[in-house]
């Protein structure tokens, strides 16, 4: 009788870290060695470890103990796997390299976990021919297709908790005090962090502010004997002006015909991006003008991406994390995982790789916020 060979399996995580990452390893690696016998490899620093073929070999051992620990027990980066820079040369197509590694290891499938750009590369290597499966990785919430992703519900927790704290702060000194939270292009963290914070004013990216409507809700509260106020920023919000700046530079890069244009376009883009990143310390300039109170601002930055991950993105995490082994075990590749409600559901790649959930303007949060008086810029 032929004993079948164990499934040889890679894995690893890629982007910006997020509680929540060691989590998925472990459910992915406890299910796939424990239940089904495979064997588990993962690659060091993300992409960097599959292009200079760096892996360890994980067991049971080396599982445990992680649930509940911060960060990637592997490593990060926010390599590409296309656009690959080798002793800081010309970057290159490095899919090929990727693939050799792949097969020399004699690998059956690779799990990749991390946000959008992740997905972007799995899709490169599911064209290349190999057997791919992503797991939604981002305190952000933007991946397309998935109800959440796993390190969000950590990252809203601590945003909640700061927002909650500069409350007595901004009370006791009757303040404004501007809180900046992450989330470059969508909104849904400084979105569910000041609602349940409790924040006066949210602004997100996807609905430009002016400086009078803002200033005129703080007027507002000013003139119901509030000599406070308390907004959530997003990292990625923006004023009306610079919003159509923006929108202009972005529209150059797309529009681009040649690559001498297209490097120009990229160039304004990165200068317009440079000019309005300090754009939370220039809202408290304006409102102090506008309003008179003192205006101070709080950058939370990478604390919200560190420390344990809170119960829902363990739950999350081995939950999807099981259900990719599942998948490898079916056979079922190109796919990533989403959570759908309770379940874990795999969608094709195509559909997820290049797209960006933004907070949709009808959304019940965004409804939810204006119902109960808080001002959303506009």
């Amino acid at each position: 009788m032929t004993r079948t060979r164990a499934k040889r399996v890679g894995i690893l995580t890629a982007g910006g870290d997020s509680p929540g990452l060691n989590a998925a390893i472990r459910g992915f690696g406890k299910t796939a060695i424990g239940h089904y016998g495979m064997e588990l490899f993962g690659f060091r620093d993300g992409v960097t470890g599959l292009v200079e073929n760096r892996y360890v070999e994980l067991d049971g051992k080396a599982l445990s103990g992680i649930l509940t620990v911060g960060g990637t027990i592997l490593g990060t980066s926010r390599d590409k796997v296309h656009r690959y820079s080798v002793d800081g040369g010309e970057p290159q197509d490095m899919v090929p390299t990727v693939a050799e590694n792949y097969r020399a290891l004699g690998l059956d499938a690779l799990i990749m976990l991390g946000g959008g750009g992740t997905a972007k590369n799995a899709m490169r290597l599911v064209e290349a021919g190999l057997n791919v499966i992503h797991l939604p990785k981002t305190i952000d919430n933007d991946i397309a297709e998935t109800d959440t992703s796993f390190g969000f519900a950590t990252a809203t927790e601590i945003a909640t908790e700061a927002v909650d704290r500069v409350h007595s702060t901004a009370h006791s000194h009757h303040r404004i005090i501007l809180t900046e939270i992450m989330g470059h292009n969508a909104g849904w963290l400084t979105l569910a962090a000041g609602i349940a914070g409790g924040a006066d004013i949210i602004l997100i990216p996807e609905i430009p502010y002016t400086i009078d409507a803002v200033a005129e809700t703080i007027r507002r509260r000013m003139s119901r004997g509030s000599s406070f106020s308390v907004v959530a920023v997003a990292e990625g919000a923006r004023d009306v002006e610079d919003t159509a700046d923006y929108e202009a530079a972005q529209l150059l890069v797309k529009s681009a015909k040649t690559p001498e244009s297209r490097r120009a376009a990229k160039k304004h883009l990165a200068n317009v991006e440079d000019a309005q990143r300090e754009h939370t310390f220039k809202l408290a300039r304006e409102l102090e003008a506008a309003t008179r109170l003192e205006t101070r601002v709080t950058i939370l930055g990478y604390v919200q991406r560190g420390g344990t991950p809170c119960a829902a993105d363990r739950l999350l995490a081995t939950r999807l994390g099981a259900a990719a082994a599942n998948l490898v075990e079916r056979g079922e590749f190109g796919v990533m995982v989403a959570a759908r409600g309770d379940d874990a559901v795999p969608v094709p790649l195509a559909d997820v790789a290049g797209k960006v959930k933004l907070v949709p303007l009808d959304h019940a949060w965004v409804q939810a916020a204006r119902q109960v008086g808080t001002g959303l810029g506009d």
